[in-house]
């Protein structure tokens, strides 16, 4: 950005992707049943072709937490973003909460997870991002096991309230879960006002507020705060045409296909108006 002839140094935020179908939302999991995945019209490999053109079109490089399902399944898909300079992340396998799995299966599910991208994409994998945002205050020894199993950093907090997510105590910023660990915890990005935090980085949100309010947001947290944001989206996201579920509620209905004709616009302005990257050269070349 440029005033005046004068280039102003811009923070770098983090453009983050959870790559995960459109029948794998966990708001459709009480209607679509993971045994009928497979038999299920895939859209997912379209998508990301058409977010890596973009990215590639604005000279971005991205961070992909990425399904191991998908992994399986789309290995080509996989090698392409790892080759286009991407960093590959965990979204666990199956879209299945922390909470559901419990500490042994959720051992299981990182080592299975990590493996998968690692083989498909060449290049180790460091960062995990729980479905639905879905560690808590109840299940703190998640960021344990992922130090163990070879983890560097989460992006699983929320620091809001939602009725599905959300853990509204944590820090706003990144923070070390476990003192005496090393895992770093990058929460998704949020603004404080009037008290509140208030989501800013990116999913239903950004659909859901005018491009103005998401923009200024973002440049609030990086003029006043001084911080990097973080923001995500899904590749169904930018899907106008996948099909429709029928036999969900109003608010499920409103909440995954409010705007999505306005999405794929709304992230060509987000990646003009901010400088963006990586998760992990933002964030690990700087931890220490």
């Amino acid at each position: 950005m440029v005033f005046g002839g004068i280039a102003e140094v811009m923070i770098r935020n983090a453009m983050t992707i959870d790559v995960e179908d459109y029948f794998q939302v966990s708001a459709f999991a009480s209607h679509i049943s993971r045994d009928t995945w497979e038999s299920i019209p895939c859209r997912v490999e379209r998508n990301i072709d058409k977010i890596l053109m973009l990215l590639d079109e604005k000279h971005i490089k991205a961070t992909f937490f990425t399904l191991g399902w998908v992994a399986e399944r789309y290995a080509s898909m996989i090698k392409r973003i790892a080759d286009s300079g991407h960093e590959l992340a965990s979204h666990g396998c199956n879209h299945h909460r922390v909470y559901e799995l419990g500490a042994a299966l959720f051992r299981e599910d990182l080592i299975k997870s990590k493996k998968l991208l690692e083989d498909r994409g060449g290049n180790p994998v460091v960062g995990y991002r729980a479905p639905s945002f879905s560690i808590n205050s109840q299940n703190l020894w998640a960021f344990d096991l992922l130090e163990e199993t070879g983890y560097r950093y989460s992006s699983s907090v929320y620091p809001v309230r939602h009725d599905h997510y959300g853990m509204p105590d944590a820090p706003r910023f990144a923070f070390y879960p476990n003192p005496k660990a090393k895992l770093l915890e990058l929460p998704v990005t949020t603004v404080s006002l009037f008290g509140r935090n208030f989501p800013a980085g990116g999913g239903g949100y950004f659909r859901l507020w005018p491009y103005a309010v998401s923009r200024w947001f973002i440049q609030k947290v990086n003029d006043h705060d001084q911080r990097p944001a973080i923001f995500y989206f899904h590749p169904w996201e930018i899907d106008p045409e996948q099909p429709r579920q029928k036999g969900i509620g109003m608010k499920t209905r409103f909440r995954h296909y409010l705007n999505l004709d306005c999405m794929e616009k709304r992230i060509r302005l987000l990646m003009n108006d901010f400088n963006w990257g990586r998760m992990d050269e933002i964030f690990l070349d700087h931890a220490g």
